[in-house]
């Protein structure tokens, strides 16, 4: 996948970058794996806004992603590499010889006609899914569960990856992308290769009605409203506000906000970079 820059024909088009769509196969999804998704403007149940910035957006259909990967020592052919408006990275329909049909994140590389498979004994291959006391020292890995079971929940993003770095005993040690190196029980699945569709974090949209089409409202600064509004609003002139901090007062820019207590502390062997 590549992206490719707009010739200035229109005053949206003269900054924007855009994914060329090279690698997709298909444009209609998989009908049985699709189901309708509901948006709710940021309102709750009694219609009041609870969440600012939400809202619009183009209609969309929901696509149901196996994050689990748990139909063991049955091979997957891959039919289709498709877009999903859901996510950043790609996904692959995969055909099980079984007759059922699944979708997943597509890896990098992945190509239409490559057989997957998932269990314990399986090749550890871009596609392939595997528990982590499986997977050689130092492979690259996404899709990473955090509970046996539960289906994969880190790296999932476009061009994501993780790093398996160790095994201590029932834990394998994991190198995050955040930066953070974590333990994880080694029963856990992971998926080998880097998420697709790297090249998104050059995108540009060019223009804020793209913004609004993903459903994003305009965002006011802090110090542009009224102290009423915002802690940080107010002042005479271009006056910037005080200490940096969010609409409730919280102290941001720094301002630690995580639990001294919590629980999976203790699994954290290195914090992620600051």
């Amino acid at each position: 996948m590549a992206v490719k820059r707009f010739k200035p024909v229109t005053p949206g088009t003269r900054f924007r970058v855009g994914a060329d769509y090279s690698d997709i196969t298909t444009n209609v999804p998989e009908k049985t794996l699709v189901v309708s998704h509901k948006k709710s403007g940021g309102r709750n149940h009694s219609g009041k806004m609870t969440i600012r910035n939400v809202g619009g957006g183009h209609k969309k259909s929901y696509r149901l992603i196996d994050f689990k990967r748990n139909k063991f020592d049955i091979p997957a052919t891959v039919a289709t590499i498709e877009y999903d408006p859901n996510r950043s990275a790609r996904i692959v329909l995969l055909n099980y010889v079984d007759g059922e049909k699944r979708y997943m994140l597509a890896p990098e590389g992945i190509q239409v006609g490559q057989i997957v498979l998932s269990g314990d004994a399986v090749a550890p291959e871009v596609g392939n899914t595997l528990p982590l006391k499986s997977i050689p020292l130092g492979s690259i890995i996404h899709n990473i569960e955090l509970n046996p079971g539960q289906g994969g929940i880190i790296a999932r993003s476009a061009g994501t990856y993780a790093q398996l770095s160790a095994r201590d005993g029932k834990y394998a040690i994991i190198k995050l992308p955040s930066g953070e190196t974590r333990m994880i029980l080694a029963t856990c699945l992971a998926t080998i290769g880097t998420v697709s569709n790297s090249e998104k974090a050059n995108e540009v949209l060019g223009k804020a009605g793209r913004k609004r089409w993903l459903g994003r409202r305009p965002r006011v600064r802090g110090v542009a409203m009224n102290p009423v509004d915002h802690p940080m609003g107010g002042g005479e002139g271009r006056a910037s506000g005080g200490h940096p901090r969010s609409r409730k007062g919280l102290l941001a820019k720094g301002f630690k906000t995580r639990d001294k207590k919590k629980s999976s502390d203790r699994y954290i062997v290195e914090r992620r970079k600051k």
